[in-house]
């Protein structure tokens, strides 16, 4: 994935974007962060980004500004305007901590509880609360904007003319990514549930964000990205008031907006540098990952020192679980597994200069090209002017069918979906296609994402009665239900389930006695070892037919 999130505290939790930044609040001429900050140990200060930046400090701030830590502090710590220092609506909640609500559920106790009961009930307590952990209001969402790692590999080494065009090229696409951000998933909620109120998903006028750009990986490799911090306060479109971030479409739409983000930088690249793109397998159960095609796969695994920590370490906690278990851990499982291998491999960032981090890599590239590395990547954008797409270009038909297809390959990993599952997959069918503009991609995904609503099976019921118009989005769906959160199946998925209900309910199937079980338990297997109780399980599991040959 391309674009990650994380939530943001309230509070010091926006100091880590400070800590690796030079001079963050230097007196010094704005220039292009990749020009300006290459000599220096460090990386550019944050940048303001996202129209909602206009409503700020009396029309002080502007999209491309300087970010201050003062700033910073006034909007993502105590949720207020950076320049002026009004409150944006109500300040964030402030919660007990641990101790404070254990001492509150201590003073509740009965009185009349037995010395013995009463510690048992404070011992109860304070697990509970410890479990619950700390609780802090929500400041902002970090959405991390990664390129691909052929295109980090390419920048790494060219010059320096070439390194500002690429991530001039990264900068317009996570521009363009957090503006579709604004149209198709910022909302706030407005309303009340008490009584015979209700709450409507309702419009803003746009994010306020911050843009703070990286140039390598906690590894020391190359690893461009941009964090964009967005602030969870907005201003409501119909009222003007400013409130918090509905942040269940933050959360979904995550890998949409990773598929999206990946596609239209590719765009870029391919329109300033003549590029071609390739998927390139990645193995079982994940995804193909989409490079250069001239960028060959041993420089990326050259510039991967991270992910070969953390793969080693998550393959020796699935062998550790293997062994504990006697089996192989499932798919969530292993997703679980490799985020501790990422937070356990994790080592301190170390701050260096863009222009030493540049020498490394290339005398690293080089020596896996065998030529100069900077003269290898002029020559890796020496292609033909390739064809770029309007939306008026693909046909209906190829829509339909490939709406088809984004249902199929959806089936197959959930057995319901959102518009934001089938829009990921309309990226990634349609990752191979480079098109003129922004504008055409988004208008040929969401084509495809309809297409593939039609050919889907809606489970959620329709609305009982139509809306007053004062109460619809301009696509006509009303503010009452959030956007994009009808339920997807298909026919295929739903007789599959009614054939595994039959079988379920059916008393026919061969059976095994206990009485065999046991005393298969107490025979020798193949080897001639004998089988307790979990070896016999874990073997039944593995091999049905080894279990039956021990007996």
């Amino acid at each position: 994935m391309t674009v990650s999130m994380r939530v943001m505290s309230a509070g010091d939790g926006y100091q880590y974007l400070l800590r690796t930044i030079a001079a963050a609040d230097g007196d010094r001429e704005i220039s292009t962060p990749l020009t300006r900050y290459y000599v220096e140990a460090g990386t550019p200060p944050g940048q303001w980004l996202g129209s909602g930046v206009a409503s700020l400090g009396k029309g002080q701030l502007a999209v491309g500004d300087r970010v201050s830590e003062a700033q910073l502090q006034l909007l993502m710590g105590m949720g207020r305007d950076p320049i002026t220092g009004d409150p944006l609506g109500r300040a964030f909640p402030a919660y007990k901590s641990v101790p404070e609500r254990v001492e509150a559920r201590i003073a509740d106790l009965d009185p009349d509880l037995s010395p013995g009961a009463k510690g048992e009930a404070i011992a109860q307590v304070e697990t509970e609360e410890t479990e619950r952990g700390r609780r802090r209001a929500v400041a902002g969402f970090d959405f991390t904007f990664s390129i691909p790692k052929s295109a980090s590999a390419l920048w790494a080494v060219a010059d320096a003319g070439t390194q500002a065009l690429i991530g001039e090229a990264h900068h317009r696409a996570v521009a363009e990514v957090v503006a579709f951000m604004e149209r198709e998933v910022a909302a706030t909620r407005s309303g009340a549930t008490a009584g015979d109120g209700a709450v409507a998903q309702v419009d803003v006028t746009g994010v306020v964000a911050t843009a703070f750009d990286h140039f390598d990986s906690r590894a020391g490799d190359p690893h461009l990205h941009t964090h964009v911090v967005i602030s969870n306060k907005v201003q409501t479109a119909f009222d003007g008031k400013w409130r918090s971030l509905d942040g269940r479409p933050m959360h979904a739409a995550v890998v949409a907006l990773s598929e999206l983000h990946e596609a239209v930088f590719a765009d870029h690249m391919t329109r300033t540098f003549d590029v071609q793109w390739e998927a390139r397998d990645m193995g079982r159960d994940r995804n193909p990952a989409w490079a250069i095609s001239t960028v060959p796969e041993e420089l990326v695994q050259e510039f991967s020192t991270r992910a070969r920590h953390i793969d080693a370490e998550k393959d020796r906690l699935i062998a550790e679980y293997v062994a504990r278990h006697g089996r192989q851990p499932s798919t969530a499982t292993i997703i679980k597994l490799r985020a501790q291998a990422t937070l356990s491999t994790r080592p301190e960032k170390q701050v260096r200069s863009l222009a030493d981090l540049t020498a490394d890599w290339r005398t690293r590239a080089t020596e896996v090209l065998g030529q100069d590395a900077t003269t290898w990547a002029r020559g890796v954008m020496d292609n033909d002017k390739p064809l770029l797409l309007r939306a008026d270009d693909v046909p209906l038909d190829a829509i339909r069918e490939l709406g088809q297809t984004v249902v199929r390959v959806v089936g197959e990993k959930r057995s319901t979906w959102r518009r934001w599952n089938l829009m990921a997959e309309a990226s990634r069918q349609t990752m191979g296609w480079r098109f003129a503009t922004m504008q055409d991609r988004e208008a040929v995904v969401g084509m495809v994402a309809d297409a593939a609503e039609q050919a889907s099976l809606r489970l959620t019921p329709p609305d009982l009665a139509t809306s007053p118009a004062a109460f619809r989005r301009v696509d006509g769906t009303s503010v009452f239900r959030p956007k994009h959160s009808t339920v997807f199946s298909s026919e295929l998925l739903l007789a599959a389930e009614d054939r595994l209900l039959d079988r379920s309910r059916t008393m026919t199937a061969p059976t095994v006695p206990l009485a065999t079980v046991e005393k298969i338990t107490a025979r020798p297997d193949p080897e001639g070892r004998m089988l307790g109780e979990d070896q016999a399980d874990a073997l039944m599991t593995r091999s049905p037919a080894a279990f039956l040959m021990c007996w």
